[in-house]
């Protein structure tokens, strides 16, 4: 189980291709996640949370600075072993990525086998997951069929089903009432309890009242501060 996820005098920045000039999105953030805690980031649209998430994913290269994994810098890794370290993360996009021509269930089942174990086993797995999110009357559905809001838990549990050690979810109650929130905020908290590193992206503050966090951030114009 891991220790932490952090950042190392980390900074982002995007092309400005007007100027061939970049403008730094994330600057010079230092910060850990240590395993074991439910950490929240808010900040407004486009303060650069979905950006930091997918830096700590290992899915984008700083501009400078490192991510570190239990003490280790991700991005000098060999492609190899950073697609092996990836199958430790689950992620929760705001895009569900969802694969229209499979079912819920299959959908579900994806992260499983790669692995060990027996379709019996990735099934029953997947079920289990699903009716914890309110989601499993859906197992045999299209995904094409789903709303907006059955489609963030499918993918949820799509992303929690192997009990990864990483957790990066963001905006995950972006469509959930409060009853479906709460179920998410359950199983995050649970995840939290069995030592994973546990970071949650949302713009609504007031997300912590339902999630129970141990940590919450601001991140606002480049530099990620505890919250006020």
């Amino acid at each position: 189980m891991p220790t932490a996820l952090a950042c190392r005098n980390l900074t982002y920045a995007y092309p400005n291709v007007a100027s061939s000039a970049t403008t730094p999105l994330l600057r010079n953030i230092d910060v850990v996640f240590p395993g074991g805690r439910v950490v929240l980031i808010s900040g407004k649209s486009g303060a650069g949370k979905s950006t930091l998430l997918h830096l700590l994913a290992g899915l984008l290269r700083p501009t400078s600075g490192e991510i570190l994994a239990d003490g280790q810098p991700v991005s000098r890794w060999l492609t190899a072993h950073r697609d092996r370290w990836r199958r430790q993360v689950g992620i929760v996009f705001q895009q569900d990525y969802l694969v229209s021509e499979l079912t819920v269930l299959e959908n579900v089942m994806l992260p499983l086998i790669p692995r060990s174990g027996s379709p019996r086993y990735w099934r029953e797995s997947s079920q289990t997951i699903l009716a914890r999110l309110n989601a499993g009357e859906l197992v045999g559905q299209s995904v094409s069929t789903l709303s907006g809001g059955q489609r963030q838990r499918v993918a949820t549990a799509r992303a929690l089903v192997d009990a990864p050690d990483y957790i990066l979810a963001d905006e995950p109650t972006a469509h959930q009432d409060l009853e479906n929130a709460q179920r998410l905020g359950h199983l995050l908290r649970q995840a939290a309890e069995r030592g994973a590193v546990v970071v949650v992206a949302a713009h609504d503050r007031h997300v912590d009242e339902w999630l129970k966090v141990d940590q919450h951030l601001s991140l606002a114009d480049g530099n990620l501060e505890p919250a006020p």
